[in-house]
């Protein structure tokens, strides 16, 4: 299939597209950062013996660029089978306390960037005849917890959006898939303690994959975040305010 992947040099991202290229599908990479796409666009190249259709620059925090971005991947492949979607931020609830100003970007990448980018993305799609959208939420926005309020909400936030989203266009060939990772192991939690179920990007993108080749609506990985978060979805509010988690 043709992937368009938007934060493909890091993390989640970068497993995805190193994975999807080595089963041969077709790729083209967004990210904000030129040198790290090139980067990762060689990195896919000398694993899997051929290089991405391309790549441009795609930053969630200016949305002026998302057309231009969109146009030279549509450009570049011909036609996009699954757009990607697996970059955002993160902070913790005491950064992004004591910094308004990152808690605003924070609030506007997540949330209403992501969803403008999603939109962009469902009009290309539809107008083509369908196709797939994968973005990555969290296990973070399905209920209200103390030491996610903040990142939590526009994670909750993204989550409704993407349900409603499946719900209302999947009749008409654009399906939507939900990703909500528990806690992953990656550069962006590299400076948090790992709880137990903590997740790799590799098998992370494993279980991605398999969703989208489905066409699962909605994935919670690693697996065990599933079962973690129905029974926190369940304890009464007098619960969840005595508790951590």
């Amino acid at each position: 299939m043709n992937a368009l992947v938007l934060g493909a040099t890091q993390g989640i991202g970068q497993a995805l597209a190193r994975q999807l290229g080595a089963r041969g599908d077709t790729l083209f990479l967004l990210g904000r950062d030129a040198s790290a796409l090139e980067r990762s666009a060689r990195d896919i190249e000398a694993r899997c013996g051929r290089a991405p259709a391309g790549y441009a620059i795609c930053d969630l925090s200016a949305p002026e660029g998302f057309a231009t971005a969109l146009d030279a991947a549509w450009r570049a492949l011909g036609r996009v089978d699954v757009v990607i979607v697996t970059a955002g931020q993160f902070g913790t609830q005491e950064e992004l306390e004591n910094d308004r100003a990152r808690l605003a970007t924070m609030l506007q990448v997540n949330f209403s960037n992501t969803i403008l980018f999603c939109e962009d993305a469902r009009e290309r799609l539809l107008a083509a005849g369908g196709g797939t959208l994968c973005v990555l939420s969290s296990v973070a926005g399905d209920r209200g917890r103390k030491p996610v309020v903040l990142y939590g909400s526009t994670k909750a936030g993204l989550s409704y959006y993407l349900e409603a989203l499946d719900h209302a266009y999947r009749s008409r060939g654009l399906v939507t898939i939900c990703v909500k990772p528990g806690f992953v192991k990656t550069g962006m939690t590299a400076a948090l303690k790992p709880p137990p179920f903590a997740g790799e990007p590799e098998s992370v993108a494993r279980d991605i994959i398999r969703a989208i080749d489905r066409g699962t609506p909605l994935l919670y990985t690693p697996r065990a975040w599933a079962l973690v978060m129905r029974i926190i979805r369940l304890l009464p509010r007098a619960v969840m305010r005595r508790i951590g988690f």
